[in-house]
């Protein structure tokens, strides 16, 4: 109190008391908080500094979760992608079943009953019935000039038909050295048609193979029948070719007479209304593709199967509501750093892929025959190297979120530390500080009493 008379030396032990009491009370609080600054007032650069780098460190810890959700995200996409792979890879396996079964599907096949007649060929010796067959001519089995061997095929997927007919007397050779004679001839102009294969077999017998989706026919047409003799004019030339001479035949089970079932064989004549009209005997026999294969049917269905799991996976391989393989559209947007503006933001934009069975351009199969299995191979190949690009895509992506999430936690702990560094106090330092304080307010305390007594001195003479 300024009304009090002091001593100089008892106002100056009692002021350096004070600054005393004022230091451990300073020194108290940095060990108390553990910060050499708690405020602006104590160091206001250090103070500002830090608080603006534990600002960003606490703007980068915030993007951390959604780092870590980007991270599950493309894991649960390159999941998918692995499981649908294996899926693609099923598929694959199923359709090359397919094209191994044997139940159906080797070709449509008309084949005479028996060899090709050798009648009128003068015999050479060590010759096959094979070469004899194919040496026969067309005049000693009882062809004319005109008569007609037609070759027709019908897709049974797409209903094109193809014909080739081989007119005695006028069709050429293949060579164009004249007209087709010879079964031989009729053989090498047929195969150049490309409409079915023929050939004569060991056994001497004509045979006629198509794809196992077409419908063979081959007709024999007699330009100058008779009323007197056109059956037998008409079916002896198929009997010289091996086919007999029954007109009407289902050569084929179930012998039900519908001649419609798959691999039957029908056999018709139609006789010429009036002498010198033709007359016509007709072979048939149905397509007998694949899909009539129980086999190949299990395996319709198994491929089907498969392509509908490819769907259903691609759906569930979402991950906090973000699918990135179902669609071509999703997309995922992960921040690195807490900019926003166009110029320093950090950001990496993940689109998405449709890897669905249409996606993959996998399509479902009716038949799985060999036309459809061999398609499904190559669309099945195509998907996979989709999805191998897919993976490469995503497993990319994920190395670069994980990267960038290990650097933004190195990043927070480097700005937290420097942060801590401009501000926290040495408790050891601040320890040995406030023992040494105590001990000078100690100290003070008795030169502040041996001052009062000094002051005391003059007591004594009283």
């Amino acid at each position: 109190m300024p009304d009090i008379t002091l001593s100089a030396g008892v106002r100056q032990n009692l002021l350096t008391l004070q600054n005393t009491a004022d230091m451990m009370a300073t020194t108290q609080n940095r060990l108390a908080t553990g910060k050499k600054v708690n405020s602006a007032l104590d160091n206001p650069t250090n103070f500002f500094t830090a608080q603006s780098l534990s600002a960003r460190a606490n703007d980068l810890d915030a993007l951390l979760d959604g780092i870590s959700n980007a991270i599950k995200t493309i894991e649960a996409a390159d999941n998918g992608i692995t499981a649908i792979t294996k899926l693609v890879e099923s598929a694959q396996s199923t359709a090359r079943q397919a094209l191994q079964d044997g139940g159906a599907g080797a070709g449509t096949v008309v084949e005479s009953s028996s060899s090709i007649s050798t009648n009128g060929l003068a015999p050479i010796a060590g010759e096959s019935i094979q070469d004899q067959a194919k040496r026969q001519t067309f005049a000693n089995l009882g062809f004319a000039a005109g008569d007609t061997i037609q070759v027709q095929t019908t897709d049974t997927n797409t209903g094109t038909v193809s014909n080739f007919d081989i007119v005695i007397g006028t069709t050429q050779k293949t060579d164009g050295s004249g007209p087709v004679t010879t079964v031989a001839d009729a053989l090498d102009v047929i195969n150049a048609s490309g409409i079915v294969t023929a050939e004569v077999t060991d056994a001497g017998k004509l045979k006629l193979t198509g794809s196992d989706a077409q419908t063979v026919n081959l007709t024999i047409t007699d330009t100058g029948g008779d009323a007197s003799t056109a059956t037998t004019q008409a079916t002896s030339l198929a009997a010289s070719l091996g086919f007999g001479s029954n007109t009407n035949v289902d050569l084929s089970s179930p012998a039900d007479g519908d001649y419609v079932d798959a691999g039957e064989t029908a056999v018709s004549f139609t006789d010429g209304a009036t002498a010198g009209a033709a007359d016509v005997l007709s072979i048939t026999t149905q397509a007998n593709p694949a899909a009539n294969s129980s086999t190949r049917q299990k395996l319709v269905t198994q491929f089907n199967d498969i392509l509908g799991q490819i769907d259903k996976l691609a759906g569930d391989a979402s991950f906090n509501g973000i699918n990135l393989i179902n669609s071509s559209s999703s997309k995922l947007t992960v921040a690195f750093n807490e900019k926003r503006d166009a110029a320093t933001k950090s950001e990496l934009k993940l689109t998405g892929e449709d890897l669905t069975s249409s996606g993959l351009n996998i399509t479902h199969t009716t038949s799985l025959n060999d036309s459809e299995a061999n398609a499904a191979l190559d669309e099945l190949a195509n998907a996979l190297i989709t999805l191998r690009e897919a993976g490469s895509k995503f497993g990319s992506s994920l190395s670069m979120v994980q990267i960038r999430k290990d650097y933004t936690k190195a990043a927070i702990n480097t700005l937290q530390t420097g942060a801590d560094n401009l501000v926290l106090a040495d408790t050891n330092e601040e320890g040995a500080n406030l023992l040494a304080l105590q001990t000078r307010q100690q100290l003070s305390t008795t030169a502040l009493s041996m001052a009062s007594q000094a002051d005391q001195a003059v007591l004594r003479l009283f």
